[in-house]
């Protein structure tokens, strides 16, 4: 789904367009209450969901990748499953690169065969509203530019479930550019005292690559393009203008060749993300390129104990 939030979402306090669609959100509530109920299975595998409650731009499928990397340095046989989306084949490619990666538009489906091959955990890459499974653990995301933006639930706002539950929650993870950080935690704190907050920041794998003295045009069609662009900034590229698409946005050849015009106009080159990247590279325009980055987890220690204490065999 190309969705493009309504700015109103990231208010700071619920506009009257927030509140006159209140009564829908709570309809959406009532609703997904009633068709979440936990169905009880029994897996050897053991399941970790990456899944979060602000829609989008939380960097799920970063820390799915950082989790699968921890797994490996512990020689642990792991797995990817993401629901399948036409429309989400960038994050699906990425995920490749660093494991096998099951789509299917049934999770459960795609847990019985992981099982069946003899993997020993699932990293879920969404999925935390998805209750046919109890996962072993789930780590909710969020991201320290938008926290919950207005704090209201779709479609008054961005939220896919009342942030009180958060409550029901043993961890939380915070990503972006440190970003608001403290008073985010408060609030967290204030929601469950008892929450493990965990801390992530972005980094440019790729900088060298780039003249920092050059100007640029930046796109992107991602859940969170202001969190990409307060990373840039935080490194010093100069940038004279920046684009947001839609997330997961399928740019026509039209659309690119007008963005190569505009860099020329402006005297400038032209940077993205990896995931937009792999949405336009079939198009063979050598003048985009894109910032390679990772997530790196600032208390990495609270990160591999909350994958691995639950399970006593590793």
């Amino acid at each position: 789904m190309q969705l493009k939030k309504p700015k109103f979402w990231d208010y700071k306090k619920p506009s009257l367009l927030a509140w006159v669609l209140w009564p829908l959100s709570k309809i959406f509530e009532k609703f997904t209450s009633i068709t979440n109920k936990k169905i009880i299975n029994n897996f050897k595998i053991k399941t970790i969901c990456v899944g979060n409650i602000y829609i989008g731009g939380t960097g799920k499928t970063s820390l799915a990748i950082t989790i699968s990397q921890i797994l490996k340095k512990k020689k642990i046989k792991f797995c990817f499953i993401k629901k399948f989306y036409p429309d989400q084949h960038d994050e699906q490619k990425i995920l490749e690169n660093y494991g096998k990666v099951f789509l299917s538009k049934n999770r459960l489906e795609s847990l019985k065969i992981a099982e069946h091959e003899e993997f020993k955990f699932a990293i879920f890459d969404d999925g935390l509203q998805d209750h046919s499974i109890n996962y072993d653990l789930s780590l909710v995301c969020f991201n320290t530019i938008n926290w919950i933006g207005n704090g209201m639930v779709i479609p008054s706002g961005p939220l896919r479930e009342n942030i009180k539950n958060l409550r029901f929650y043993k961890y939380v993870f915070l990503n972006g550019n440190l970003e608001n950080l403290e008073l985010i935690k408060k609030d967290i704190v204030s929601l469950n005292p008892n929450i493990e907050i965990i801390v992530g920041k972005y980094i440019p794998i790729n900088l060298s690559e780039f003249d920092l003295n050059q100007k640029y045009l930046v796109f992107s069609g991602i859940g969170n393009h202001a969190s990409f662009i307060s990373m840039l900034k935080s490194y010093n590229f100069k940038i004279i203008k920046d684009i947001e698409y839609p997330d997961h946005y399928m740019y026509s050849k039209k659309e690119i060749v007008s963005l190569v015009a505009n860099s020329k106009k402006l005297n400038c080159k032209i940077i993205t993300t990896e995931k937009d990247f792999m949405r336009i590279k079939n198009e063979k325009i050598t003048e985009i390129e894109y910032v390679k980055s990772k997530l790196e987890i600032l208390d990495e220690k609270k990160l591999i104990d909350a994958i691995l204490n639950f399970n006593e065999i590793y």
